[in-house]
């Protein structure tokens, strides 16, 4: 009897709900392989629920310490399962990676960011050896390496790729089509935001918004899940007039967040033009498409090309907080067309914008069929 190929899904810095890898890239490949998860546990998560093995890590927030402290364990724990192909997630374990490769396992490297734009806005981990280091491995990497891209617009960066390459998008679940559809109560208005908390993604523009609408609708409600960067939301202006209309959960799994959508007015995913934003879907718009939920995202090109193309939402300035709470009331007091918005994100989900699992599929079969010859 032949054995299913292993896979080994890696990442130190992505939790063991990871909606991408453990939601879609494992599902996918249990198909025909036999697949692993080796990934960080966060403080709070709940164990993943799915059929896949999942291996928890120690998480540290800093670089420094996952090098010191993790990647050992990393290496151990591959030198036991021996898996064929291993995919990594993050660029910290691109060292690592070749040590696999001396190993005889094929090495699927995914590039989920522009780090070439990225570094210069990130707050933490930016030392510039560090720097140096991913640019020196990144480059190596281009010559042995097989590639996945979540965009388009990195192909631009990546041009003397040696071995096959991918784009797969981070599009919706299907599964979320299945979900019904969210009912608000005009009264009690609320929104949802899934996402890292800071104002690179506009937290500041949503909290003004909220201060305007609470005049009007003193029971409303933002929704945010995920992690946050802000040092002390405390010291926002006129924080303790609205902390009550914010609630703030924590990193939480898709699955607990996305039920509280049920009763949303709109999903808000408002990113500012830093880095790599404007060329970078937020995979949280295809999401709240599939939820059913009208999108109200930023004025950037790529992002207007979907959102506006198929009227399931608004694009508009990531830092006008006037504008924000204009069309969040216009939602409100409409929600006949807030309906119908949503029924058109939900088409576009089904017919254009649903996980690309063949162009997953397909590129892992070219890699092992490369492997027998």
């Amino acid at each position: 009897m032949n054995q299913k190929p292993r896979i080994l899904l890696l990442s130190t810095a992505h939790p063991a709900t990871d909606p991408r890898i453990v939601g879609k890239i494992a599902p996918t490949l249990s198909q025909k392989y036999e697949v692993v998860c080796m990934l960080a546990h966060f403080r709070n998560q709940s164990t993943a629920n799915n059929s896949e093995r999942v291996i928890l890590l120690p998480f540290f927030q800093k670089l420094i310490w996952r090098l010191l402290f993790v990647h050992p364990i990393v290496l151990f724990r591959f030198l036991i399962i021996r898996p064929q192909v291993v995919q990594i997630f993050v660029a910290e374990l691109l060292p690592l990676a070749f040590v696999f490769r001396w190993f005889g396992a094929k090495v699927i490297y995914e590039v989920q960011e522009n780090l070439y734009k990225k570094f210069p806005t990130k707050t933490y981990n930016r030392h510039s050896l560090f720097q140096q280091l991913f640019g020196f491995f990144d480059h190596k990497a281009r010559q042995v390496f097989y590639f996945i891209f979540t965009e388009n617009s990195y192909l631009s960066e990546y041009k003397n790729i040696v071995k096959p390459a991918v784009v797969v998008h981070n599009f919706a679940d299907k599964r979320w089509l299945d979900w019904p559809m969210p009912v608000s109560d005009g009264l009690n208005p609320e929104f949802f935001y899934a996402g890292v908390i800071s104002n690179e993604r506009a937290f500041d523009t949503m909290f003004e918004s909220i201060k305007i609408l609470k005049k009007d609708y003193p029971t409303i409600k933002l929704h945010l899940f995920g992690r946050s960067n802000l040092l002390n939301v405390n010291k926002f202006v006129d924080f303790e007039s609205i902390k009550d209309n914010l609630v703030f959960y924590g990193y939480t799994d898709q699955l607990t967040a996305f039920r509280t959508t049920k009763n949303s007015v709109a999903g808000l995913a408002l990113l500012k033009p830093v880095g790599d934003y404007s060329e970078s879907y937020p995979s949280k718009i295809f999401d709240y498409m599939a939820l059913g939920l009208p999108v109200i995202t930023s004025d950037f090109e790529l992002y207007k090309a979907v959102i506006e193309a198929n009227d399931c939402g608004f694009c508009q300035s990531p830092t006008d907080a006037q504008e924000l709470a204009k069309t969040m009331r216009w939602l409100i007091e409409n929600p006949d067309k807030a309906r119908q918005i949503g029924d058109n994100g939900r088409a576009a989900i089904k017919n254009k914008y649903s996980w690309e699992a063949e162009k997953l599929l397909d590129l892992y079969e070219t890699i092992l069929e490369t492997e027998k010859q």
